[in-house]
């Protein structure tokens, strides 16, 4: 059968996209000089899509994975309809693998994987297909139901500082951070988004830039190191930022660089918002200090648009990921409602909802 071609048009809001039978992710590593999709053909793909980025954001990384299963299973049964949960498992694991913090992969291969006993003899793909499609609608859904409960706590028009790319392309669609602040200021309680640019990869100078200015949304870039004398200048309420994974304590796990921001922010008055699905908390996990967090390649930091600018010989350490205490942050924003200066027991509580 011969690849049907894609046509719609580039947006954030389809940066998952399941059409003609067929996987496709809105390239994210070339946005936003460029706007053109990939396909994916299998689990293995799938996985390098994660892995290189083509695809980022916890949410989206979970989505991006439970399709990956469907493709996987496809294969498997096609090899062989006898065995193919016990082929389907080196595919699992090789999901598994692509990305280690982020706790909606693992969360979404679970989903799926639960599914497996309940398909019976027959073909696998349409059930779980369903399923990959259902956990995409509900990741939407959740996102605008955290929008309004995140608006809901800026009490009046003011201008806020956000981090990394936590929109619609990190998402199903909408986005976590970006989704609060979508609805805060179709509510006409922000003025303006201060945009850190988010070294290594600049997701927030190529993505979460080039998604506000779509959506007429009013942003200014800043690199990472100013933000606090920006806060320094007043007018900035709210520090908004999503998360990779959230221990049961509530400490916050996201882009490296996040954790400057609320200690910048501790000092300047500055309230944090931390905006993430609850298949982000991993109430599994005690504390920050048990969340896995990925280092990537030093040449990450030594180059620049593939440009070496570090100084030959010299090393890089490149964290993915920071910790920010729960001490530090003054609200978690889930689709199930806010945790106000969050503790042990009031994530407890809230996923026990």
């Amino acid at each position: 059968m011969e690849a049907q071609p894609l046509t719609i048009r580039a947006s954030a809001d389809q940066a998952i996209v399941w059409k003609h039978d067929r996987l496709y992710l809105l390239d994210q590593r070339i946005l936003p000089n460029e706007e053109a999709y990939i396909e994916l053909q299998n689990a293995t793909e799938t996985a390098k899509a994660i892995r290189v980025m083509v695809v980022r954001g916890a949410p989206a990384i979970g989505i991006t994975a439970a399709f990956g299963v469907v493709l996987a299973a496809r294969a498997c049964f096609r090899a062989s309809p006898a065995d193919w949960r016990e082929r389907i498992q080196v595919d699992l694991q090789t999901l598994a693998e692509s990305r280690p913090t982020a706790v909606n992969l693992f969360w979404a291969l679970e989903r799926m994987r639960r599914l497996f006993p309940t398909v019976g003899d027959e073909d696998p793909e349409p059930r779980l297909l369903q399923e990959a499609l259902q956990i995409h609608k509900e990741d939407i859904a959740a996102n605008h139901a955290m929008g309004d409960f995140g608006a809901s706590l800026i009490a009046q028009r003011t201008s806020v500082i956000t981090h990394c790319n936590a929109g619609a392309l990190a998402t199903g669609g909408y986005g976590t951070a970006l989704g609060v602040i979508r609805s805060a200021y179709s509510a006409g309680r922000i003025e303006r988004v201060y945009a850190d640019e988010t070294r290594p990869w600049l997701q927030g100078s190529r993505l979460t830039a080039w998604e506000l200015a779509r959506d007429a949304i009013p942003v200014t870039l800043l690199t990472d190191g100013a933000a606090a004398s920006r806060m320094a200048q007043g007018g900035i309420d709210w520090i908004i930022v999503g998360s990779d994974r959230i221990a049961a304590n509530g400490d916050v796990a996201n882009k490296i660089g996040t954790y400057n921001l609320a200690v910048a922010a501790k000092y300047h008055g500055v309230k944090v918002m931390v905006a993430a699905p609850t298949s982000t908390i991993d109430m599994a996990v005690a504390s920050g200090r048990e969340i896995p967090i990925e280092s990537r390649d030093p040449a990450e930091v030594l180059q620049c648009g593939g440009r070496q600018v570090g100084a030959a010989g010299v090393e890089a350490w490149n964290p993915v990921f920071d910790v920010t205490p729960a001490t530090l942050v003054d609200a978690i924003v889930t689709e199930k409602g806010i945790v106000l200066s969050p503790d042990g027991q009031k994530m407890a509580e809230l996923m026990a909802v």
